[in-house]
């Protein structure tokens, strides 16, 4: 993503989010809060540079807390299972691009 189209998802011009970078302008909190919410960013680590980048979403929470349930070798299934799962999504969609290409 390039600067226009990041300013286009704050609201802002790009002139705008230029003179944010060089400390001419500040971000609001309203720009913050965007931001967070568009890209999954935790807000502590933006203002502060403290923790994780991103928000777990709530599945990648329940996923892992299923995971670690499970017993190793159920584990290493979900994961085989999972790479399947991810690679037919893959073609599916490569599938739906030719059909919307023709």
């Amino acid at each position: 993503m390039n600067q226009t189209e990041f300013a286009h998802h704050l609201g802002l011009s790009q002139s705008t989010l230029a003179m944010i970078e060089v400390g001419k302008r500040k971000f609001n909190d309203k720009h913050i809060k965007i931001i967070c919410s568009t890209f999954n960013i935790n807000e502590d680590w933006l203002r502060t540079g403290e923790g994780d980048m991103f928000n777990s979403s709530l599945y990648e929470k329940e996923l892992i807390d299923i995971f670690d349930d499970l017993n190793p070798e159920t584990q290493q299934y979900l994961i085989v299972m999972a790479k399947e799962l991810l690679n037919t999504q893959h073609k599916l969609l490569s599938q739906n691009r030719v059909e919307d290409d023709q």
